[in-house]
């Protein structure tokens, strides 16, 4: 109702700074936004209390210490506008990975329904280039949205791909090798 599904613009959207009801929804939506960020900072806190240090990554630490930062900027200059699809996609990317959080959490026995690990890194990667191409629209096109933050959220996009596509190869690849060399 905010926006994405009615009345936002997929090629450029400016932020509408007015009091206007939709615009105002878009805030409120822009401020719980910033506010699960530090929610998700639990999954750090949970590790670490498990003695599960091999999961607090550089790339875990990066993500959870700088999207705060990100969403504050957001919230405080910019809530609302092209930027915030990334948010959308991201929290139905969010919505699947405590889903599988959730499986792996109920016991051994439902070890079996966790054969989707792979695709779920997949979605994650699929996530950074849809939000690279669409905020790539926003330096072509001229709508009013802040081209340096466009800009920022390509490089974002790009290093959270480069990222997670590192994690992808160590954490996959490798079990496709082992299994290659089990074969022979």
């Amino acid at each position: 109702m905010s926006g994405w599904l009615l009345d936002y613009s997929y090629k450029c959207q400016p932020v509408d700074y007015s009091h206007n009801p939709s615009a105002l929804r878009m805030a409120n939506l822009c401020w719980w936004y910033f506010i699960s960020k530090f929610t998700e900072f639990a999954d750090t806190i949970f590790f670490i209390l498990r003695k599960k240090d091999s999961q607090v990554t550089f790339l875990h630490l990066y993500h959870h210490s700088l999207t705060p930062l990100e969403t504050w900027i957001c919230v405080k200059f910019i809530p609302g506008g092209h930027g915030t699809l990334g948010n959308l996609i991201n929290n139905a990317v969010h919505v699947i990975m405590y889903m599988y959080y959730m499986v792996s959490a109920m016991g051994p026995e439902y070890q079996k329904y966790l054969w989707w690990k792979k695709h779920l890194t997949t979605v994650q990667l699929v996530q950074f280039l849809l939000v690279f191409v669409h905020s790539a629209q926003a330096l072509v096109f001229d709508c009013g949205y802040p081209k340096l933050v466009a800009a920022l959220l390509l490089l974002h996009s790009t290093i959270f791909f480069a990222l997670f596509s590192d994690f992808y190869r160590q954490a996959y690849n490798k079990d496709r090798t082992k299994k290659e060399l089990k074969d022979e």
